[in-house]
């Protein structure tokens, strides 16, 4: 795990860039570090030490030292790859994950990133041809941000703060990427909160030559669920990939340790990887609520394993907010994003590499939400012209009742009531809360994925949605940027090729049937787990933002942020002050909106005050 930049199509006296950028990302890689210079590029890497400790440095060269790698990530298959290509004639220098990219393109060119299982985000420069390609991974586990410079230059890194070091780079807050942020809570868009800025999106591959930029899908998410119910054999097999990606996941020539909660997902990877240590954290506040700690310390009384806790309080998790925005680059308003520094920051005292479940909720059929498609069957008697009726004379009730957003979604298409498992504004509650009176309709940027996937059942289009914006928006993105803050690799055994392969043609029966989720997966991780464990409902990561809201010290902390000047310029202070008071009082619960207007306002204060 690594940190990369570099330029492109530049008179290369600039050194002193290319380090400056280095420098900020030094939390990705503390064990060393490399830099490329030609007359037309120039490459960066910062080094995380986790396989074949002495070599594998970077950049890496080919044998004559015509190509140049920077490599972010982990490629499981490469002991395969090895052997495949020096079948076919090429010569390897190490044993690292690395060198095999650079034979891999000599021999596939782009077509390499089909033979690679694995995460990443890598750039390679062909000093004869003066193109740089480049390619981040299927799940987007690894991130790739970028900007174009004057005359066509190209510049690109790990992380965005490092873009900022070059003197071109632009620094705009992006107001149409605000506006889908205050809907998604986290920024969705091919174009970043920076406006100019972009990150190469999951599955995608970016070839520069001449000062123009290729960009090109080479895979999508397409699930395929089976009409029928798997039974044995689909148990067997998804039982195979699990344990052979498991196993996959292991290889470091460093421990490995695993982040753990009290649900199915994490004690199955604990389960099968046999790792020793394991790290959880939890809240004091709503009288174990928001903890889990005691059910896992329980739980890992029978195993051999050592437990490493810690209980977070309203103090610190309030005081750190700034960090954590600062190495998120982007806002991002899941507060488990906060949670997740602190659990990292607890495993990075004993080692390197965390392996955490990342991944199976998405495609095994895990949140709740999933379940909304069965709960609502009976409204499909009604025409689209009734619901429609239907639902206008509720909305028109002034008061509310028991009830009354059941009979909303159940006379909303799917495409309207589900971008994903945030929806925290409307596009008419933008409007009222946002100084421009703009408000975009969230499902404007959804309606691709939606019309694609139309001929499948609700359920995986929902899939679908995460897959392509939840996953690596919010999920993975604070995966990577709180792992990597603290110098940490976090791996995610679900989120594998072969995995995939094997759970995109689930039958809709073997992941949600009746109230209960991951069917089919929590039946593997029942010959592994308790069956308590196994059974257990989905829960989260939990953390008590509703309930701290209403305490004086940080209502008050929030209601000055939201009169600072970066809140006058870009929301209307009168519809924040509502939000607020509605929630104190308790006629409300507007916390999810209170904290994506916040976290902004945050990320807004580090990056540009």
């Amino acid at each position: 795990m690594c940190g990369i930049c570099g330029m492109a199509g530049e008179k290369v006296e600039e050194s002193e860039i290319l380090k400056r950028m280095m420098d900020k990302m030094h939390h990705r890689g503390p064990d060393g570090e490399g830099m490329y210079q030609s007359e037309h590029a120039a490459l960066g890497f910062k080094r995380l030490s986790i396989i074949d400790l002495d070599h594998g440095d970077q950049p890496m060269y080919n044998e004559d030292d015509s190509l140049v790698l920077v490599f972010n990530g982990e490629i499981y298959n490469y002991k395969e790859l090895v052997e495949e290509l020096t079948a076919k004639g090429h010569k390897f220098r190490n044993r690292s994950d690395s060198e095999c990219l650079l034979h891999a393109y000599e021999e596939y060119g782009k077509e390499m990133v089909h033979h690679l299982r694995g995460m990443f985000a890598f750039a390679i420069w062909d000093e004869k041809e003066e193109t740089l390609f480049a390619a981040r991974d299927f799940f987007g586990i690894k991130p790739f941000y970028y900007f174009k410079g004057e005359n066509g230059a190209f510049v690109f890194a790990s992380e965005i703060k490092c873009l900022l070091e070059h003197p071109e780079c632009p620094k705009k807050v992006n107001e149409k990427a605000l506006d889908y942020y205050l809907s998604f809570q986290y920024s969705v868009l091919e174009e970043t909160l920076f406006k100019g800025i972009f990150k190469l999106m999951p599955g995608c591959s970016l070839t520069w030559k001449n000062g123009e930029i290729q960009i090109e899908c080479y895979q999508k998410k397409e699930l395929q669920p089976s009409a029928r119910t798997g039974g044995k054999a689909k148990l067997q097999e998804l039982k195979d990939v699990l344990e052979d990606s498991v196993a996959a996941h292991l290889n470091s020539d460093v421990e490995v340790g695993v982040l753990l909660s009290a649900g199915v997902d994490s004690n199955y990877i604990m389960s099968r990887s046999r790792v020793r240590k394991s790290f959880s954290v939890g809240f004091e506040e709503g009288d174990g609520s928001y903890s889990e700690l005691e059910e896992i310390h329980k739980g890992q009384e029978k195993s051999r394993g050592v437990n490493y806790q810690k209980v977070i309080s309203a103090e610190e998790y309030w005081e750190v907010l700034p960090k954590v925005m600062y190495y998120m680059d982007e806002p991002l308003a899941d507060p488990a994003a906060v949670a997740l520094w602190f659990v990292d920051e607890l495993a990075s005292r004993q080692l390197k590499v965390v392996l955490s479940g990342e991944g199976a909720d998405e495609l095994f059929g895990g949140y709740r939400i999933y379940r909304e498609p069965n709960s609502l069957a009976p409204f499909r008697i009604l025409s689209p012209k009734m619901k429609k009726i239907t639902a206008k004379k509720v909305e028109d009730m002034k008061r509310d009742f028991k009830g009354k957003n059941y009979i909303l979604r159940g006379c909303s298409p799917l495409e309207k009531r589900f971008i994903g498992n945030a929806r925290i504004f409307t596009a008419e509650e933008k409007k009222r809360i946002l100084r421009s009176g703009k408000g975009i309709e969230p499902g404007m940027i959804t309606r691709r994925v939606y019309h694609d996937n139309r001929h499948l059942d609700d359920i995986s289009r929902m899939q679908e949605i995460d897959l392509n914006f939840w996953l690596p928006g919010d999920i993975l993105l604070k995966a990577d940027k709180m792992s990597m803050a603290h110098s940490l690799e976090s791996r995610v055994p679900y989120l594998d090729r072969e995995v995939y392969e094997a759970a995109r043609t689930l039958a809709v029966k073997d992941k949600v049937k009746g109230k209960q989720t991951k069917v089919l997966f929590r039946k593997v991780a029942s010959g592994e787990v308790p069956e308590i464990t196994a059974r257990k409902k989905k829960l989260g990561f939990p953390v008590p933002v509703r309930v701290w809201l209403r305490m004086p010290e940080y209502y008050e902390k929030v209601r000055k942020a939201f009169c600072s000047p970066a809140a006058c310029r870009y929301f209307r202070i009168a519809e924040l002050e509502r939000l607020l008071t509605e929630h104190l009082h308790g006629e409300k619960d507007n916390s999810r909106k209170i904290w994506t207007v916040y976290m902004f306002l945050i990320w807004h204060q580090v990056y540009f005050s």
